[in-house]
């Protein structure tokens, strides 16, 4: 792989004025590793004093650039984690080294070298654990917290890590790299990447709207209302009309649809003229008594 090195130590200055010291600064953009901070540990530190140096790369990453407008340098100094609001290319680290590619700070490589496997083993195991704040990727901050699996490494250091052994033996191409939070070795673009960052995120928040948005729509069509009389499903205005309560009082029988309302309403029409219009009609002639005598001398005689 090829790889620009800058063989010197490289010094950052923190916010407390703390001066922090990378001994190589690895940049590789043709090799997918636009920036890498190399430590490397020739058994003169232990895992606490890695874990400090790893602290104060986090710091170093969440420092604004002082160019940062008024608003912005406010609003960070407002609240501890407000610097978790500015992109990164309001960061200092973007006025010193390009875009990495990935989401995240700048990476950084610990290389270990004339010690023992066992001692690395339990270094890396100590790195780990006691600086999890700075390099583990956090839960997306979402609706969907069972669909979306994807972590957010926005404000984590990725941290790598391989033996000066491994190195001159296979290659700084080879998969000698091994990522903290991941088991087994990578290379170094493999170790880098985050596949269960940014892009899984969009797709799976994604996925889980559109499924969202298939079951809030289903859910009131499994509630629509069936006619109890014709065993047809109630349409959109008649369902509105049996609920809403401007118009529930006028719906009639609510366990009907639609049409068999309608046939309700003419039915109930067709009674109501007929009887208006034999309320309207003139009464029948009555017989009085002259006439029944009238009919009496007419009727045959035995």
């Amino acid at each position: 792989m090829p790889l620009k090195v800058t063989l010197r130590q490289v010094m950052y200055r923190l916010a407390d004025g703390y001066v922090q010291r990378a001994d190589l600064v690895v940049r590789a953009p043709e090799a997918g590793v636009p920036v890498l901070l190399v430590e490397v540990d020739r058994r003169s530190e232990d895992a606490h004093e890695l874990v400090a140096k790893l602290r104060r790369y986090w710091e170093w990453g969440r420092l604004l650039a002082k160019d940062a407008d008024k608003r912005t340098v406010d609003m960070v100094r407002s609240r501890q984690d407000a610097i978790e609001q500015v992109g990164h290319e309001k960061r200092l680290w973007r006025r010193v080294y390009p875009p990495t590619g990935r989401e995240g700070l700048v990476p950084v490589a610990f290389v270990f070298a004339d010690t023992t496997e066992a001692k690395v083993a339990n270094t890396i195991a100590e790195l780990e654990e006691a600086g999890r704040r700075y390099w583990a990727p956090r839960r997306y901050d979402t609706l969907y917290e069972k669909a979306v699996t994807a972590r957010d490494y926005r404000q984590a250091v990725p941290v790598v890590v391989t033996t000066l052994e491994q190195l001159q033996e296979h290659g700084a191409g080879a998969e000698v790299w091994r990522r903290l939070g991941r088991t087994g070795e990578q290379t170094l673009t493999d170790a880098l990447d985050n596949p269960d960052g940014h892009d899984l995120y969009h797709a799976q928040e994604a996925r889980a709207e559109a499924e969202d948005k298939r079951r809030r729509a289903a859910e009131p069509e499994a509630q629509r209302p069936v006619c109890r009389r014709c065993g047809r499903k109630f349409s959109d205005e008649r369902w509105e009309e049996i609920t809403m309560h401007r118009t529930a009082v006028r719906a009639g029988d609510k366990s009907v649809c639609g049409p068999c309302r309608a046939d309700d309403v003419a039915r109930q029409e067709t009674a109501a003229e007929a009887a208006r219009l034999k309320a309207a009609a003139p009464p029948e002639p009555q017989a009085g008594p002259e006439a029944k005598r009238g009919r009496g001398l007419l009727r045959r005689r035995p």
